[in-house]
């Protein structure tokens, strides 16, 4: 297809006359189908839902075709209006538009398309088995038919997916307004998304699959990087690293495909389950992971081999996660961490696999047996937690939930995961490890992408941030030094890592002073002709300020406040009137739908002195509204942070704590 064709393809938007039926590809990675959960009229009322698209005419087609897929799928997800070009993050000037704002918006939806990117592209879905671009392919036509046409006096809505439409606004506004899964509290249950889902009016945009900021497995890669090295330091006894040390995981879907790779930066021998072979096979083409093996015998083998050479490798397990604890439960192998980060905020649809039960078996059981299906969930979790506990038990095994509920789960299950107390046997990686470490200080995993999409631009970009990092680092404070060396380590090996997948994107930990300084450089590089084309910045949700999850992100403020959604609320609605591009709200990410409320933004950089503008209130504010939050809730570091942020800016005055006296409140009970 000539860039020409592929214009027009975009500015055309829901096609006038119907193209071709597709053909469904065996080869591409599909979405589970969904439970069966409609009425007989809500099933009518599904399909009146998705032909409000289309022209009257076309209906008699469309209708029986959309019925099928409901009845083979779970949902309609329009597969005949799926584009015949190629899916990727090209060029920003690519793109047919009159605001380069939108271009740049349109770039970051196709990256999550990407084949190379997203779990299951015929679906719409980049991650987390649900987490959904779109509902449907009309919906992504209209929405790139809107941001060619749009102007940067316009704003396109979007609800959960559908284009409401594009709105009169003003430059400083944002771009694009996205809102995901806000349902009524009391109607936020799982089987309430199915219904909304495949009634079609509402979607689980997840974290970043929802709001066009997903980067591949590589936005996770150093967060777990980070996650596992502070894990080994929790473990050492004497300074060690993790050389010869073994981590087990499950998981290389979305983004628990990261989890080798960060297990090969950090130094250990990494051993992630999968039961899903084309996942397995992705990850082991991309490289993400090292070697492969179907036979627990041999794994094991390959595991003694490797502890005795301290080799640093990553090995995939064809298979289920809890055979694999359980094997190593009863040997002689000592297992030094152990998390898991299989989808199961989804557990009934995909996102995690019933032990004895094979992978197509499964995948027919959840749509047609979803109770039995449940039923050896629950049967696995409990299998699988009463292994972890004999690891701990026999070799001290530090094990941490990676925010993926797991614990959540686990603990409905009813397996053996609570103390007598109540809380859960093992922490929170943010409880033990982000939170205080990172959260707390305003570290966050602050990311961008060259809209060139040109390795050279990403090169350059690398450079410019470990010379502010290292610029910056000469003043900073011990608290966070170790912070700073970390990701000055992290962004001078980015390259030799081979972190890209799909656009040419890259991330990092930094606080407000370090993301304000490195996009003000970028914008200047930019300007003088450094970078040849403007780079779009963001974040993933799961950050000091984006997102209110008791069991992830906010599990460490212990005020009482860390089921209130406060933060995530004003975070979007002050990113928004202070400069952001674009900004999004989601009910539903890494914890689960009714679990978590969080929310994004995206902001492109072109060089101008609006931009610098932008980027400096934007940011400021994006990172210190957690602080504030979390050093009222009397977080040691989050208080020693705010006071910085403070004497930076004398315009922000920020309500501090004080200190009750823990003897006197004994006292009166």
């Amino acid at each position: 297809m000539t860039l020409q064709e592929f214009q027009q393809s975009i500015r055309e938007g829901i096609p006038a006359e119907l193209p071709a039926p597709k053909t469904y590809e065996p080869e591409i990675n599909h979405a589970p189908k969904r439970k069966d959960i409609l009425t007989k009229e809500e099933k009518k009322l599904a399909i009146r839902n998705a032909l409000r698209y289309f022209d009257p005419k076309h209906h008699a087609v469309l209708a029986p075709e959309f019925a099928e897929e409901l009845e083979k799928y779970g949902r309609i997800y329009m597969y005949r209006f799926r584009p015949d070009y190629k899916m990727f993050a090209r060029n920003i000037n690519d793109y047919p538009h009159k605001s380069l704002q939108a271009a740049g918006i349109m770039l970051m939806m196709s990256n999550n398309l990407d084949y190379a990117v997203a779990q299951h592209p015929h679906e719409l879905i980049t991650y987390g088995g649900n987490g959904a671009v779109f509902q449907n392919w009309a919906q992504y036509r209209l929405a790139m038919k809107y941001l060619s046409e749009m102007t940067d006096e316009q704003t396109l809505v979007l609800y959960s997916g559908h284009p409401m439409g594009l709105y009169p606004s003003h430059k400083d506004a944002p771009r694009v307004v996205v809102t995901n899964g806000m349902v009524i509290p009391n109607y936020s249950k799982p089987d309430d998304w199915e219904r909304f889902n495949a009634l079609g009016v509402s979607q689980y945009g997840q974290m970043t699959a929802g709001s066009f900021m997903y980067i591949g497995p590589q936005g996770i890669v150093h967060g777990t990087t980070i996650t596992v090295l502070n894990a080994g330091r929790k473990i050492s006894k004497h300074g060690e690293g993790l050389a010869g040390k073994l981590f087990i995981t499950a998981g290389l879907g979305g983004m628990s495909g990261a989890q080798p790779k960060a297990g090969n930066i950090a130094g250990c021998i990494s051993i992630t389950a999968e039961i899903n072979p084309k996942a397995t096979h992705t990850r082991h083409s991309q490289g993400w992971v090292d070697e492969v093996f179907d036979d627990l015998d041999k794994l094991v083998e390959r595991v003694k081999v490797a502890r005795e050479k301290k080799e640093v490798v990553s090995i995939a397990f064809q298979g289920n996660i809890v055979d694999v604890w359980e094997r190593f439960a009863e040997g002689d192998i000592p297992v030094e961490l152990g998390s898991d980060q299989t989808s199961l905020h989804n557990p009934w649809a995909g996102g995690y696999y019933p032990a004895g039960v094979s992978f197509e078996d499964a995948n027919r059981m959840m749509a047609e047996e979803p109770e039995l299906f449940k039923q050896k969930v629950q049967e696995s979790l409990r299998r699988h937690v009463a292994a972890i506990n004999k690891c701990v038990a026999r070799f001290n095994t530090y094990f941490f939930d990676y925010g993926n509920a797991f614990l959540l789960e686990s603990s409905r299950a009813g397996a053996d995961i609570l103390k007598p107390n109540g809380d859960f046997k093992y922490p929170s990686y943010v409880q033990d490890i982000m939170g205080p470490m990172c959260f707390d200080y305003g570290f966050g995993p602050f990311r961008w992408v060259c809209s060139s999409g040109d390795p050279k631009d990403l090169a350059k970009t690398d450079e410019i941030a470990a010379r502010v990092l290292e610029e910056i680092m000469t003043h900073s404070p011990k608290e966070i030094q170790q912070q700073m060396a970390d990701n000055i380590r992290w962004i001078k090996a980015a390259m030799e890592n081979h972190l890209v997948v799909g656009s040419q994107a890259r991330i990092l930990y930094a606080d407000a002073e370090g993301r304000i300084k490195i996009a003000e450089a970028f914008n200047k590089a930019i300007a003088a002709g450094e970078i040849s084309a403007p780079v779009i910045l963001g974040r993933d949700h799961h950050d000091v300020s984006g997102t209110d999850s008791p069991y992830r992100e906010t599990s460490n403020i212990y005020d009482g406040s860390r089921f209130t959604a406060d933060m995530a609320i004003q975070n979007v609605i002050g990113d928004s009137f202070r400069g952001a591009t674009w900004v999004s709200i989601h009910n539903g990410g890494g914890v689960g739908w009714g679990e978590v409320i969080n929310g994004g933004f995206g902001m492109l950089l072109d060089g101008s002195a609006d931009s610098d503008r932008r980027l400096k209130s934007m940011l400021f504010w994006d990172v210190n509204n957690g602080i504030s939050r979390r050093s009222w809730a009397r977080n040691e570091g989050a208080v020693f942070a705010i006071k910085r942020a403070m004497e930076a800016n004398p315009n922000l005055k920020v309500t501090l704590p004080n200190y009750a006296d823990d003897q006197l409140i004994e006292s009166l009970f």
